[in-house]
């Protein structure tokens, strides 16, 4: 399997992780911690998530379509848990990439 085919999502996943790490390290520089600690974990998971799909996919695995399904759940939770915070740039950044690489992987994970 070629990674040519899967290019917007490889791409959309790249930029989900990076909006993900920097969220979490935005967040905390937060006032309320407590308040944003969902926000934190899903941001480490979606971004982990994300590199894994994008290597999985770069390198052609067989699991690939698993993973990118796996990765859509995790963006769409993500991204949920930042919209509640929306009114911070980062959250509501971080949701917008997850919305896109969630119908990106979506996609990916019909195949």
């Amino acid at each position: 399997m070629s990674h040519q085919k899967f290019q917007s999502c490889i791409a959309a996943c790249s930029a989900c992780a990076i909006e993900c790490y920097h969220c979490a390290s935005a967040c905390l520089e937060e006032q309320d911690l407590k308040m944003l600690a969902q926000c934190i974990r899903l941001d480490h998971d979606c971004g982990a998530i994300c590199q894994l799909a994008v290597q999985a996919m770069a390198s052609g695995s067989e699991f690939a379509h698993q993973i990118c399904k796996l990765c859509a759940e995790i963006c769409t939770a993500c991204a949920v848990e930042c919209e509640k915070h929306s009114h911070m740039e980062h959250c509501k950044k971080c949701a917008e990439a997850c919305r896109k690489c969630a119908a990106e992987c979506s996609n990916m994970g019909k195949m």
